[in-house]
């Protein structure tokens, strides 16, 4: 039996390694005395200390872009960690901007509060912020996981991200996959949909209780955000107005959308000021949106103006992170006030991770209140095109790569 555990630790000469785990794998007599660990996988992963992967080495365009077969392998380093095996991942606008160095100062800051690591520790760096796969392994806390759940997740910007063969996240930012979707599908909506929740409930106050009747304007609602909005809001018994192009008119109102403005037939406020004026608006779009916009609100009545498009991570970017926050801290604070005057609430909304608002948004999904919607699908060997893609703007839905087929090496 000694043998088994020394060519186990010869296989993977790393100070990560779990040797029980490798014991217990490489010891078939084992398994009969001992509680089952590690991953369930055949090529026997747990000893393995790379990965294939597409990462970034530097910030750029789509050059920038890397496939190797030799990423680091992610580690459990806290106990409430789980490692997923990624089958579909999601781009969003968010990883073109990353690969151009977006946020960098921040989510630095975030990855290293401390300052230790030397400038440029990110990289090698994986993009992609939606996931659909398996788990493969969980830490010594994790209770409502296991070994070989589908799962699903939003991945923080500040973490290594799903174009990869695995990722580690946090077990509060994981979700158990909707039954009726697949992996690819699955992985269209997390990182849109709990931006939306967070847009929506934590920082708009609805709820699918206090959502009935009220009218809902969304800036920009042919993205991924807003197709998802859309469907959450309406199942909710919300009235819905959105803004778009004329060709994705009849797409938008296959989702639920009540009325449909065409911001190409020219500017969107003079057809938008001859409604009625509504309780919430999230701006998907930014620009100049806020001069016109908050007027569509009903006064003193607590309606919220919402916005995801925010100047935080420029200001970062651009003054550094104390400066860039104390900017920030103005610019909102200002304008909340300037708004309140008037009768109406100014808000910023942010990508938040949580597997708990996943946990409901799964509920709908298989009581089919909510679709996936995918616009196009790439190979794992297509992710430059696939940016490209994201890029172009204009969505329809969501950009997926699948990574890996089906569970058939599960």
């Amino acid at each position: 039996m000694d043998s088994f555990l020394i060519l186990s630790i010869l296989l993977a000469p790393s100070e990560h390694l779990n040797i029980f785990s490798c014991f217990c794998f490489f010891s078939p007599g084992v398994h009969s005395s001992l509680p089952r660990c590690g991953r369930l996988l055949s090529t026997s992963s747990r000893c393995r200390t790379v990965m294939p992967a597409w990462v970034i080495d530097k910030y750029g365009s789509n050059e920038v872009l890397r496939f190797t077969k030799n990423a680091s392998f992610p580690i459990i380093n806290y106990p409430n960690e789980v490692i997923v095996k990624v089958f579909a991942a999601g781009l969003n606008p968010i990883d073109v901007a990353m690969r151009g160095g977006y946020g960098a100062a921040t989510l630095s800051m975030k990855r290293d509060p401390l300052n230790i690591k030397q400038s440029g520790s990110e990289f090698p760096l994986v993009l992609g912020r939606d996931v659909s796969g398996v788990i493969m392994e969980c830490g010594l806390d994790v209770k409502y996981f296991r070994e070989r759940d589908e799962v699903w997740a939003a991945i923080p910007p500040w973490k290594q991200g799903s174009l990869a063969e695995f990722v580690v996240l946090s077990a509060n930012e994981v979700s158990h996959k909707p039954k009726c979707l697949s992996h690819i599908e699955a992985a269209a909506i997390p990182y849109v949909a709990t931006t939306a929740w967070s847009a929506l409930v934590n920082t708009g106050g609805l709820r699918k209780d206090n959502c009935a009747n009220k009218r809902i304007l969304i800036l920009g609602g042919s993205g991924g955000v807003g197709t998802f909005a859309v469907q959450m809001v309406k199942a909710w018994g919300a009235h819905v107005t959105v803004t778009c192009s004329q060709n994705a008119e009849r797409f938008l109102r296959g989702l639920g959308a009540d009325h449909v403005v065409d911001y190409t037939a020219g500017p969107v406020e003079e057809p938008l000021s001859a409604l009625e004026k509504f309780d919430l608006i999230l701006d998907n779009v930014g620009g100049d949106t806020e001069r016109w916009a908050l007027k569509l609100l009903k006064p003193w009545s607590g309606s919220k103006f919402v916005t995801l498009v925010t100047p935080f991570m420029q200001n970062t970017d651009r003054l550094g992170v104390a400066d860039g926050m104390m900017q920030t801290a103005a610019t909102v604070a200002s304008k909340a006030l300037k708004h309140l005057m008037k009768g109406v609430h100014y808000r910023w909304g942010f990508f938040a991770p949580s597997g708990s608002a996943l946990d409901e948004i799964r509920d709908m999904v298989d009581a089919k209140q909510i679709r996936p919607v995918v616009e196009e699908t790439f190979s794992f060997s297509q992710v430059p095109q696939a940016f490209e893609k994201v890029e172009k703007g204009h969505a329809r839905g969501k950009t997926v790569v699948q990574i890996s087929k089906g569970g058939d090496d599960v």
